[in-house]
């Protein structure tokens, strides 16, 4: 398999060392370094580290040596690198603001399992770099690349701790309450053997008043004791255990990288994103009214009603962290979420942080007087079937049989096809890989879901068991 099936909608992710390896590290460093230079000038950064493009890498065995080939290439490109260390995603993003850089890229494959690696590029001010914003780009390079021929620029490299910095900004965030200790918080935190692990002792360590007890933070082995996705329930049955055998008041488990926070209440159960982000933005709106908030089109109604509720403005988005963080900017949004745990916030540069949206929840806890599960009861008014996918060899087609099956609903298509036919509403999305539909819908009952279900099933195709 060629380098270039390596990169996705969103970065570029693969197994390691076939199809991704050094020598295709080397090509996407080059190769970046070219576009990333390139879009610094045109958005007009200036000054020392306008050259300068931050590198960092996670726990995964194969990162050390990717992330030198990706030096190398970067600097044979024309670049100056900054190397920021062993951190977690989100921390590249303050990285390349804090620097003032023309650029970041992370080592990671996020919560794909030990044996893939990858790279997350962004821009400037931590634009992301996907599909349509330069990654193919970069690719159309990469094919033509021949590191025995190619010109060698040789860039500068420096390394930098940037923890303090980044440490100083997060916790800023943070109830001063619970910073001092006069309110008090236990939780449980799975880190999943990943980058978490890394990050929560350095930033979190000396909250005087956050008790945590650890799960999984050992990442030295490079490997997972359960897969670092926090959407798949399985994963979360270690934490919703340990929740309710320390009598904790809520838990949270992060994705290999970080970027990705997910919630179980008291009780031990699992809260969906889009519940949580409706809890979250209450608490900001208090201060901040008439702000925008950015939500993902597959969230429960109540997101938006509650965000009007709370005198917000609620902006509806695409799936996915390009169209998220392009929505943010737009509307100069205080936050936005995502069903797949991506928080995005307007004080971490518009970015997705899993700390970030670690702290939101607590700083909102530590005030309640409420069990978590009773504070977000409020939020949770409609019944949800959850994504369910289908396999279907015609999707457009499909989608087209489903629109004219209901010509009574209002639809959009902002991303797939929305339908609200007033007692269900539903966003049927394709897959941009595989021969499937993925089915999100929403009701005031269940047995109306379930209805609805069985009644879409034979246009949408074969239901994929999970």
């Amino acid at each position: 398999m060629s380098l270039s099936k390596c990169f996705k909608a969103y970065d570029v992710r693969a197994v390691y060392p076939n199809p991704l390896n050094e020598q295709g590290a080397w090509k996407v460093g080059y190769a970046a370094a070219d576009f990333l230079l390139r879009e610094a000038v045109a958005g007009g950064i200036t000054g020392t580290t306008a050259k300068s493009i931050a590198v960092g890498y996670d726990m995964r065995k194969s990162s050390p040596s990717l992330r030198d080939a990706l030096i190398r290439g970067l600097r044979d490109g024309g670049a100056d690198v900054v190397n920021v260390g062993l951190v977690d995603t989100p921390f590249t993003y303050f990285a390349v603001n804090h620097l003032q850089c023309a650029g970041a890229i992370m080592v990671t494959a996020s919560h794909n399992p030990a044996q893939y690696n990858g790279f997350k590029i962004s821009k400037h001010h931590a634009k992301p770099v996907g599909q349509d914003t330069g990654l193919t780009a970069i690719r159309l390079v990469t094919e033509s690349l021949d590191e025995a021929t190619a010109i060698k620029h040789g860039g500068a490299l420096r390394e930098v701790d940037l923890w303090d910095a980044y440490r100083a900004h997060i916790v800023q965030f943070i109830d001063p309450a619970l910073m001092s200790g006069a309110k008090r918080l236990k939780i449980v935190v799975d880190a999943s053997n990943g980058m978490a692990g890394t990050m929560l002792p350095k930033v979190f360590d000396g909250v005087r008043g956050l008790e945590i007890e650890r799960l999984n933070f050992d990442n030295s082995s490079g490997e997972f004791l359960h897969e670092p996705n926090p959407l798949v329930e399985s994963n979360l049955k270690q934490l919703q255990d340990t929740v309710r055998a320390t009598g904790a008041q809520a838990g949270f488990c992060f994705d290999g990288d970080a970027d990705r926070c997910a919630a179980v209440d008291e009780r031990g159960v699992t809260v969906g994103c889009d519940i949580l982000l409706a809890w979250m933005v209450q608490d900001m709106l208090r201060t901040k009214q008439g702000a925008s908030v950015v939500y993902d089109l597959r969230s429960s109604r109540s997101v938006s009603e509650i965000i009007k509720e709370c005198g917000g403005i609620p902006v509806e988005s695409r799936v996915g962290h390009v169209f998220m963080k392009a929505k943010l900017a737009e509307s100069k949004a205080l936050i936005g979420g995502e069903l797949s745990g991506h928080f995005y916030f307007e004080d971490m540069f518009g970015a997705d942080s899993g700390a970030r949206a670690f702290v939101a929840v607590l700083s909102a806890l530590c005030n309640a007087t409420k069990p978590l599960s009773q504070l977000l009861a409020p939020c949770v008014r409609y019944t949800q079937s959850g994504e369910i996918n289908f396999e279907n060899n015609d999707k457009l087609g499909a989608l087209a049989k489903l629109k004219s099956t209901f010509p009574e609903a209002k639809t959009h298509e902002l991303d797939g096809l929305s339908i609200d036919a007033g007692e269900w509403w539903a966003n049927i999305r394709m897959s941009n890989t595989e021969p499937l539909l993925r089915l999100n819908l929403e009701a005031k009952d269940r047995a109306t879901v379930e209805r609805m279900v069985a009644e879409l099933e034979p246009i949408l195709g074969h239901r994929v068991a999970h």
